[in-house]
């Protein structure tokens, strides 16, 4: 949950990736939405979704790794000239989002320190790695999900281009790999 990177959805302000994705959780909830949007955090948004969690969509679980997807992607490319740097500071290294109680999202230490876990964030992150440095136009067209029900205060949400100022810069920077002993694949 990485907050500084503003998305817009028309002329609609998000503050975090995070707070979309949880906005994605109600399309038939547009006030539910407009809290979570209001919400200045990812991990206020992340709170603020909670209380209305049984109201969820009913294909949520199945339809939540598309919907991240696309928020990671609106992030990156809204955001290019950081955010781009960012995944690239990682080189090749494993992108791994480490949780003490999420084995889905991210991936929990063992007693001796191994991760187990789908790292279905980290997952997504190293594709998103991936198709940055393969993007060489000045902009991207970012469909939505196809998906029913796709709204955000009860507007279908459109697809968005995305004018990419300039290819990001990188100061390559010493990192260290993790010791994954065990990660589980997913389905798109």
């Amino acid at each position: 949950m990485a907050p500084g990177f503003p998305i817009f959805i028309g002329d609609i302000k998000i503050r975090t990736s995070e707070a979309l994705y949880q906005a994605c959780r109600f399309p038939h909830l547009p006030d539910v939405q407009r809290a979570i949007i209001r919400e200045a955090s990812p991990m206020t948004a992340k709170m603020k979704s909670k209380p209305h969690c049984r109201h969820s969509r009913a294909d949520w679980d199945d339809v939540r790794i598309k919907i991240m997807r696309w928020c990671l992607r609106i992030k990156l490319f809204q955001n290019w000239t950081t955010f781009a740097v960012e995944l690239e500071r990682t080189e090749d290294f494993p992108i791994v989002e480490e949780s003490h109680k999420d084995s889905f999202w991210g991936a929990i230490p063992d007693e001796d320190n191994h991760l187990y876990g789908t790292n279905a964030l980290g997952r997504l992150l190293m594709e998103l790695r991936e198709e940055a440095r393969n993007i060489h136009e000045e902009s991207v067209v970012i469909n939505t999900p196809n998906l029913e029900q796709f709204l955000l205060f009860g507007e279908p949400i459109p697809r968005i281009t995305c004018r990419l100022k300039q290819q990001p810069s990188v100061v390559k920077s010493k990192s260290e790999k993790s010791d994954i002993e065990q990660i589980f694949l997913f389905e798109e």
